[in-house]
């Protein structure tokens, strides 16, 4: 690896302090898979009868964690959940598996479960076998040491290029009985998720089905991390979980079978702003970044339409080179716009730097002034608003710049 990349100007001045979620334990280890002197493995405990939902990578060269955890997402019910970083054990051919049959029967054995109840995921280095020896053994002493407060470690465990954990924490009331929602993500390049992001993991003491869970983590993934691009590259490894440990039942919480049932509102609203939040934490620590940007869309033929044409324009290098510049080069944007694919109409498109209006139905506001857009280009924090004013669709995408930053760390990754 290269030398570590400086802290991204976003990263927050420290953690949030988290409270506890009953039946939901971890513990970290520095195995030396790939990093020295950090550490790269964690092993997340859970109480008996939690159950589980995600959403994968669609990625057509997926990893064989992915694989391993889409298999047991189909019966959503965990025990375990191991993840590592350094190695993303993708495109290794069947030692992949084989890796991940050996890391889940330990952790089974650790924890006293089927295998199929032990989640995995992997992250780091594409096409690199990885050797289960050098962390297998380590699963039964971390279950024996797992804790209920180890929040800040566990975020630690999984970052790789990162340059700050990103953890996050709400309540919600089920039936009016209060229920924690924690969450840690990482991810910092090779982002533009399409289903999550690099790796998300979410905790609830809330009892709810996983059949019902799922409808919710597709909904608000949807419009979250998958409004997330860095670069535009979809990860082999992208992974998103979120488990129910169902122990606020012992309070009296009603357990939610139904993703219909309107006593889960309050928790749906609360799962989607914890998720919208690693989401742009995710964006704040693009590889290289200088300047977080907010792309609003509106007035598209529908929202897929909208999301599409803010990715494009959050994708576009030319765009992000001129923000990283602070050049207010909002003909980009209209090349963005135009090669989206989406239905636009020259004619009707209006584009705002922040609260500026730069362009007006098909042409340079009347009122465009270069210094004062120039000067609104030097802030940390850019919003581009598109109106196509044909239709209702709308949607926000987050982003960063491009900069030499982002070169630096991607050029020598696997030095």
């Amino acid at each position: 690896m290269g030398k570590p990349a400086p802290p991204s100007p976003f990263a927050p001045a420290s953690l949030p302090d988290v409270p506890l979620v009953p039946g939901v334990r971890f513990a970290t280890a520095e195995a030396g898979i790939r990093y020295q002197g950090r550490t790269d493995l964690l092993l997340g405990v859970f109480a008996p009868g939690t159950e589980v939902a995600g959403v994968l990578t669609r990625s057509k060269t997926r990893s064989a964690p992915v694989d391993w955890c889409a298999i047991g997402l189909r019966d959503g019910k965990a025990r375990a959940l191991v993840v590592n970083s350094g190695n993303a054990n993708a495109f290794t051919g069947k030692k992949g598996m084989e890796t991940v049959v050996i890391t889940a029967d330990a952790a089974a054995a650790a924890v006293g479960c089927p295998p199929g109840e032990v989640f995995i995921a992997s992250t780091g280095v594409i096409g690199e076998p990885l050797d289960a020896g050098k962390f297998a053994h380590l699963l039964g002493k971390l279950a024996g040491e797992a804790k209920a407060d180890a929040w800040h470690a566990a975020a630690r465990a999984v970052m790789t290029t990162d340059t700050f954990p990103k953890l996050a924490t709400r309540t919600a009331k089920i039936g009016g009985v209060e229920v924690v929602i924690n969450g840690f993500c990482k991810g910092a390049g090779m982002i533009q998720p399409d289903m999550a992001t690099m790796l998300c993991f979410v905790f609830t003491d809330a009892p709810i089905a996983a059949p019902a869970l799922q409808t919710l983590v597709a909904d608000s993934a949807d419009r979250t991390f998958n409004c997330v691009t860095i670069d535009g590259d979809t990860s082999t490894s992208d992974t998103l979980l979120v488990f129910a440990t169902g122990e606020a039942e012992k309070r009296d919480c009603p357990r939610i079978a139904e993703p219909t049932d309107p006593r889960i509102a309050d928790f749906a609203a609360a799962l989607h702003s914890l998720l919208r939040e690693l989401a742009i934490l995710v964006a704040k620590d693009g590889e290289g970044i200088t300047k977080f940007v907010t792309i609003e869309v509106e007035g598209a033929e529908d929202d897929r339409a909208a999301r599409r044409i803010g990715l494009a324009i959050g994708n576009s290098p030319l765009v992000k080179t001129a923000i990283a510049g602070g050049d207010a080069n909002w003909g980009r944007v209209v090349m963005a716009v135009g090669k989206a694919g989406e239905a636009a109409d020259r004619d009707k498109l209006s584009i705002r730097f922040g609260d500026i209006l730069v362009a007006h139905e098909g042409e340079r506001a009347p009122t465009y002034r270069e210094e004062e857009v120039a000067l609104y280009m030097q802030r940390p924090e850019i919003v581009l608003r598109v109106d196509l004013g044909i239709g209702d669709g709308r949607a926000t995408v987050w982003t960063c710049d491009l900069t030499h930053g982002y070169i630096d760390i991607n050029a020598d990754y696997r030095s």
